[in-house]
């Protein structure tokens, strides 16, 4: 059972279409804790403010078990905002807490010649390392993008794709059955249906 995480993100519907487009039939939205128990993996999908988004899913009691899952194995896929939030601090309209499931930081992009924020468009994706995310991609693969913070890991071992925009940023992360991604793989076309069947098909060594 793949278990969507429904919190009120813009970008839900979307993201079970790319879903149902794949042929993935048993999908659960959770909107509760109960709802999470049988899960095999877990894609938390989000756009909108840090803050607002964590609130949300403290309101539905989803932080701690979100945590409790991924910490005994279940795969997760954190998509824009979902990946923002795995991380330890946004400073995004204050300083807020995330999911603190990796060491690092969510912060705004600097106003930069040339390069207007939000950072909006199709980028280059420049692999770091190997991961079972990024089976079958070429170097030539681009995604789109649309946000205005980005995620600082502590450790760059956690890193596994980059883009330049005007700065080269984090557009991806991996540690062990923890995956998330800067963009949106939902409207990234053909890119975008790889990553999400590499997660669909990754199995926990």
């Amino acid at each position: 059972m793949l278990a969507v995480i429904d919190y009120g993100a813009g970008n839900l519907r979307s993201v079970l279409h790319a879903l149902h487009a794949l042929g993935v039939a048993n999908i659960r939205l959770v909107h509760q804790p109960d709802e999470l128990r049988g899960a095999d993996k877990i894609i938390l999908p989000g756009v909108g403010a840090f803050g607002a988004g964590m609130l949300k899913l403290r309101e539905q009691g989803l932080i701690q078990p979100l945590r409790d899952a991924v910490n005994a194995g279940i795969p997760y896929l954190g998509i824009c905002l979902g990946m923002q939030f795995l991380f330890e601090t946004s400073d995004e309209m204050g300083d807020h807490e995330g999911l603190g499931l990796l060491p690092g930081r969510v912060t705004r992009f600097d106003d930069l010649p040339g390069h207007k924020v939000p950072h909006m468009g199709w980028n280059n994706l420049q692999q770091t390392r190997p991961s079972p995310l990024l089976n079958k991609l070429s170097a030539e693969s681009y995604a789109y993008f649309v946000h205005s913070y980005y995620c600082v890991p502590a450790n760059p071992d956690d890193v596994i794709l980059t883009v330049d925009y005007g700065i080269p940023f984090t557009a991806g992360v991996a540690r062990g059955h923890l995956f998330g991604v800067q963009f949106h793989p939902e409207k990234s076309q053909r890119t975008g249906l790889q990553i999400l069947t590499n997660f669909l098909e990754y199995t926990p060594s």
